[in-house]
C-alpha cells in the first residue's frame, strides 16, 4: 500500500469487485489493477486499483452493502473527449446518467465528471450564476456551453 496517500477510498460491492476493477481500469488511461485477493473457489474477492497514482480498494462484502449518491468519486476531465468517454463509459450497460455531471455506474457507484473550467466558473462571483444556470440544464457537461456562459 502506498503510504503517501493519506485517504484511500474503499468500495464494498455485493459480488462485483472484480468486474468493477476491470471496468474502471479500462476507462482510465493511467489505470491498473495493483493487486487482487482470492476468495472461495478461486473467485477474486477484491483488490486494489490505481488511477493516475490514486489507490482505490474494492471488496465483495455481500448484499448488505449499498452505494448511496451522497458519496461520489469526482474526476477531473480536461477535455470534452475525456468527459464523453468517461461519462458515457460509466453510464453504459445499466448505468444511469444524472444532472450536473453526475453518473451512476452499473454497480451503483456515483461519479462526477468535472472539467476544471466548470469549477473555475462556479468559483468566480462574476460568472457563478450563469455557469450554474447552464450546468443545471445539462446532464453530461459540455465545455463549450460552460465557456459561453462565462463570457455572456
Amino acid at each position: 500500500m502506498d503510504m503517501a496517500q493519506k485517504i484511500t477510498p474503499f468500495l464494498m460491492f455485493d459480488d462485483q469487485a472484480e468486474e468493477a476493477m476491470a471496468l474502471y481500469t479500462s476507462l482510465f488511461p493511467n489505470a491498473r489493477i495493483v493487486s487482487t485477493m482470492p476468495g472461495p473457489a478461486g473467485k477474486v474477492m477484491g483488490g486494489s486499483i490505481e488511477i493516475d497514482g490514486e489507490r482505490i480498494n474494492m471488496y465483495n462484502g455481500g448484499p448488505t452493502f449499498r452505494f448511496e449518491q451522497g458519496n461520489s468519486l469526482m474526476v477531473r476531465a480536461d477535455s470534452q473527449e475525456e468527459i464523453d468517454r468517461l461519462y458515457d463509459g460509466l453510464a453504459a450497460d445499466g448505468g444511469e446518467t444524472q444532472p450536473c455531471s453526475w453518473v451512476r455506474d452499473k454497480f451503483g457507484v456515483s461519479w462526477q465528471i468535472v472539467p476544471p473550467v466548470l469549477l473555475k466558473g462556479l468559483s468566480d462571483p462574476k460568472t457563478a450564476g450563469r455557469v450554474a444556470e447552464a450546468m443545471f440544464k445539462m446532464k453530461k457537461i459540455i465545455i463549450a456551453d460552460i465557456q459561453a456562459a462565462m463570457v455572456e
